[in-house]
This record gives structure tokens, C-alpha cells and sequence, in this order.
């Protein structure tokens, strides 16, 4: 499948291996893990990063190779369940703050036709992600403008 804003193909990457249950290796009480979770969000950590510090660190020196296996929950449920979690979901967060540099750079460089193009295309990225959201996460008259992207970071 091509990638979204090129006319190349995506780079193939490496598969999760299909698991049904945790390896025996790593036999960490689900309280344990639920309560790392939550101390890595207070700590301003993104659920993605939360993933990788416990898979790479774990709980108390025991590697956590897939939270969900472990728990039956994902690492997003457990926040929300603790309310730990972010009034805007990690991808959305990510791609406003690289809107707001954007609009900041071209404020500053009107003639970079290459950011120019990029923030074009990640404005229409923001904006298919804010119609994706829009009712579950995110009210139903929010519209994605650089005005209120910028007042969510203040």
C-alpha cells in the first residue's frame, strides 16, 4: 500500500508473533503492572512509551513483553479505568504540536515551499483524525483551526 502524501510504497516491517498467553518467563501480578502503568503516566509519559519502558525495563526487573496478554486490558484502558489518561488521544497530540511548529516556521519563512506542502499535508492529516474521533474522544463542534490547536497547548 502506498504511503499517504508520496507516491512510494511503505517500508515492510517486523510482525508481533501471534501469542494467545504471556510467556512463562514473565509472571507479573496484573495489580503490579496496572500500578507501573499508571506511575509512568503521572510521571508524563505517552502510552506508547509506557509499552517500551515496560518492555525494556519491566516491573521490578521482570520484562512485561505485551501488557494486553498480561492483563487483558491495553495500556489505554488502564489509564482511562485509573483516570490517568490524556483529554486528546496520542497520534492527534503528536500531530497538532507538528502543525503549530509548522505554522510557526512558515510565520517566520513565508518562502519554504517544502514546510509550505508539509503543513498542508499534516493539517489534512489532523483533520481526518479530528473526523475520526469526533463524538467518542473529541465533542462533536470541535474543528481542528491553528487558533484552537494552539490554545489545547497553552
Amino acid at each position: 500500500m502506498a504511503r499517504m502524501h508520496t507516491r512510494r510504497r511503505g517500508s515492510s516491517g517486523s510482525d508481533r508473533p501471534a501469542a494467545d498467553e504471556p510467556p512463562e518467563w514473565s509472571d507479573v501480578d496484573e495489580e503490579k503492572i496496572e500500578a507501573r502503568v499508571v506511575e509512568l503516566a503521572e510521571q508524563g509519559h505517552d502510552p506508547s512509551v509506557i509499552g517500551v519502558k515496560l518492555r525494556d525495563e519491566g516491573v521490578q526487573g521482570v520484562p512485561v513483553p505485551d501488557v494486553k496478554l498480561a492483563t487483558g486490558k491495553k495500556v489505554t484502558e488502564i489509564l482511562d479505568e485509573n483516570d490517568a489518561g490524556e483529554d486528546l488521544p496520542e497520534d492527534l497530540r503528536h500531530l497538532l504540536e507538528r502543525a503549530i511548529r509548522l505554522r510557526e516556521h512558515m510565520d517566520e519563512h513565508p518562502g519554504d515551499a517544502q514546510n509550505k506542502r508539509s503543513l498542508q499535508n499534516t493539517e489534512a492529516k489532523v483533520r481526518r483524525l479530528v473526523n475520526y474521533y469526533r463524538g467518542d474522544v473529541l465533542d462533536e463542534e470541535f474543528t481542528y483551526s491553528y487558533d484552537t490547536a494552539k490554545r489545547l497547548f497553552e
